[in-house]
């Protein structure tokens, strides 16, 4: 009978710990979900825009995004969300194709000159990596996260300026037209997103 009730335990807690890491997967594939509608990026109807938004910042609160600290929840959940490899969803909405994110380095010189430049990656592979990186940094998330990202990113490419004495990242989106802007003339354009200032480092 001990036996019995042992293997039953076990099968609960299985069974449990299934249901738990099949919840966290569908939570963060409908928040891509939530996030691409709650955007405009498909063709549901903007009504549903705020509800999609509301579904976003609840799947958001249930993966421990929303809070500014790191609490035991969020570090929990992070930490076994990477392990499992699923901390991000399927995030292509087919038939959109959504605008992508862009870095330009703004470098000064100590004679007044400013020059701009981009990271440069070393192969198609590299550069593949990059424009997801960029992607998620774009994202609402925690803002130190991506300072520091950005500033990582900044530093190397003073690395290839070193009489530079002042960086500024700025962080921008590429929006595509539609096809109607298309027909229009209107073309690809810059948005700003953020900007960061950095001392050269010694």
């Amino acid at each position: 009978m001990r036996n019995l009730n042992l293997a039953e335990g076990r099968v609960r807690i299985y069974v449990a710990a299934l249901l738990c890491h099949f919840s966290l997967i569908l939570a963060v594939s409908s928040q891509e979900t939530f996030w691409a509608i709650a955007k405009g990026f498909t063709f549901a109807p903007p009504a549903m825009a705020r509800y999609a938004k509301r579904g976003e910042d609840g799947m958001s609160l249930a993966l421990g995004q929303d809070s500014k600290t790191w609490t035991l929840h969020r570090v929990a959940v992070a930490t076994y969300l990477n392990l499992a490899g699923v901390e991000s969803g399927y995030g292509f909405f087919a038939p959109n194709v959504s605008g992508h994110y862009k870095l330009v380095v703004e470098l000064h010189f100590p004679d007044g000159r400013v020059e701009y430049d981009v990271p440069v990656v070393g192969s198609e592979t590299s550069g593949l990596r990059l424009s997801g990186l960029l992607d998620k940094m774009g994202r609402p998330q925690y803002e130190p996260l991506r300072e520091a990202l950005t500033k990582l990113l900044a530093v190397s490419v003073w690395r290839a300026h070193p009489g530079a004495t002042h960086v500024r990242a700025v962080f921008g989106l590429v929006k595509l037209p539609s096809p109607s802007e298309f027909q229009q003339g209107v073309r690809e354009r810059d948005q700003f997103l953020y900007a960061y200032d950095f001392a050269a480092p010694k």
